[in-house]
């Protein structure tokens, strides 16, 4: 990872605005059009949960801002962002996975296969290996909602979080909202813009 110069940075004055504030964090709620993502799960016998978190993730690291961190008051790019999502075990209890990524579907689907693995046998919340080189990730599909918040430890944390509803249809599309927070002082709404933008880019693809 490389350390942002916020002197020169453009973003230092908005930077140090949403930074000193207790509540820093925006949230968004969007749908995203699933229905190719979700034939494709079907066609090759994939995980639709694998099938679009490697599209989100795809998108995330094509985005410089949700690459950034802060860690002691200073600003942070990572080189490669990893998911942290939570898995469900049998007793519908959950531990936190941390997943790397790979732009190769089948090594990130094997990576995601281990940590349920590993979550299933065991009763510890949190991974061995963590960091904050990565989203945290939940996927709801027990309900569709059009807005949600994310717990908040009275820590500040410069980690976006992602939440993924059940899916709908409305009319030919099947769709499923995706709640998105960040923290205003690395992200503005032009940067969410661009993920969601490369994101649905990724799920359209057959």
């Amino acid at each position: 990872m490389k350390k942002i110069d916020l002197d020169s940075w453009n973003r230092k004055h908005h930077f140090n605005h949403f930074n000193a504030l207790a509540d820093p964090y925006f949230a968004v709620t969007i749908p995203f059009d699933v229905t190719e993502a979700y034939k494709k799960s079907k066609n090759t016998k994939r995980s639709f949960f694998a099938i679009y978190l490697h599209e989100c993730m795809k998108a995330i690291n094509s985005v410089q801002n949700f690459k950034y961190r802060i860690i002691d008051n200073e600003v942070f790019e990572y080189d490669v962002i990893n998911a942290s999502a939570t898995f469900l075990r049998v007793d519908n209890t959950f531990g936190f996975s941390f997943i790397n990524f790979s732009e190769n579907f089948e090594e990130f689907n094997a990576n995601i296969e281990s940590e349920k693995h590993r979550i299933n046998e065991s009763t510890e919340l949190y991974p061995p290996v963590n960091g904050l080189d990565c989203i945290h990730c939940s996927a709801l599909p027990w309900f569709s909602f059009t807005s949600q918040k994310e717990p908040f430890s009275g820590t500040k944390d410069s980690v976006p979080k992602f939440a993924y509803s059940k899916t709908y249809k409305k009319g030919d599309q099947l769709l499923m909202n995706v709640g998105i927070s960040v923290s205003h002082a690395l992200v503005d709404g032009y940067h969410v813009g661009l993920f969601v933008e490369k994101f649905q880019e990724n799920l359209n693809r057959p």
